[in-house]
């Protein structure tokens, strides 16, 4: 875990924080001495990351999907918490089917939550960090918002309006301090890799790892560059540099974190 400072003082909002990258997204930030709001649809994985760290980390629940939550949540949270300089929108499902048979349900789901929840919860936060004229806002998206991918279209729509969304936000906030930013992830070892797996009625997970790093010529799909499945701290890794100081002149940006695996077309 990082142990730093740089982030001492500030207070953030995460959301899907009770697993994968959610969670390692608190955990990174609260190594670097932010004040954590973590908030999911099922709370008890962020109850984990509060007991390492009792001091910083708040836990919430919250689902993304209801506007009038997401308000609420976010209004009582700068009333009791303080001013809120860090959100990030991690919160996200992965319905897999192929067009064709895709439910009007999942279809609708899948962009309630990844594309309407982004919406909810960045309004709410850059209408106060415009206000005070500083902070930023990290929507993570995925590498499929780029490239096509077979029974995933759902996913990769509301994937790509989240991405553009977080850009023209960004635009508009710029002048007012705020920083907009994406990162874009390629398969990575979460609940979610895994039931994708577990659904396609893999034998093994290593085999499963082998077979995305290795490529797959009739799915249209490339392999992995660097040879490896990403970890949610690499991701978490991106968010803290592009909420922190470091960062301070980048906004409107789409950082893939997938090893190469999109070729970055």
């Amino acid at each position: 875990m990082s142990a730093g400072t740089e982030l001492t003082g500030r207070f953030a909002l995460v959301t899907g924080a009770g697993r994968g990258i959610g969670a390692a997204v608190v955990a990174r930030l609260a190594g670097d001495g932010a004040r954590v709001l973590a908030t999911d649809v099922d709370p008890e994985g962020a109850e984990t990351l509060a007991g390492q760290y009792p001091a910083q980390v708040t836990v919430r629940e919250l689902d993304v999907t209801d506007a009038g939550a997401v308000e609420s949540l976010v209004e009582e949270a700068e009333r009791t918490l303080g001013p809120l300089d860090i959100a990030v929108n991690v919160a996200g499902v992965l319905r897999c089917s192929d067009v064709t048979d895709l439910s009007d349900e999942d279809w609708a789901h899948t962009f309630a939550v990844n594309t309407g929840g982004v919406f909810h919860v960045s309004r709410a936060a850059a209408r106060r960090m415009a206000a005070r004229g500083r902070g930023s806002i990290v929507t993570v998206a995925s590498n499929a918002a780029g490239v096509p991918r077979a029974g995933m279209s759902a996913y990769a729509a509301s994937k790509a309006a989240a991405v553009m969304f977080t850009k023209c936000l960004g635009l508009e906030v710029a002048a007012r301090g705020v920083r907009c930013n994406t990162v874009s992830p390629g398969s990575t070892l979460t609940g979610m890799q895994r039931a994708m797996w577990a659904a396609s009625g893999a034998e093994d997970e290593a085999a499963a790892a082998r077979r995305v790093i290795e490529g797959d010529l009739a799915a249209h799909r490339t392999g992995i560059p660097l040879g490896r499945i990403a970890e949610p701290e690499d991701v978490a890794d991106a968010v803290l540099f592009l909420v922190s100081d470091r960062a301070r002149h980048i906004t409107m940006h789409d950082l893939y974190v997938d090893g190469g695996a999109t070729l970055r077309a």
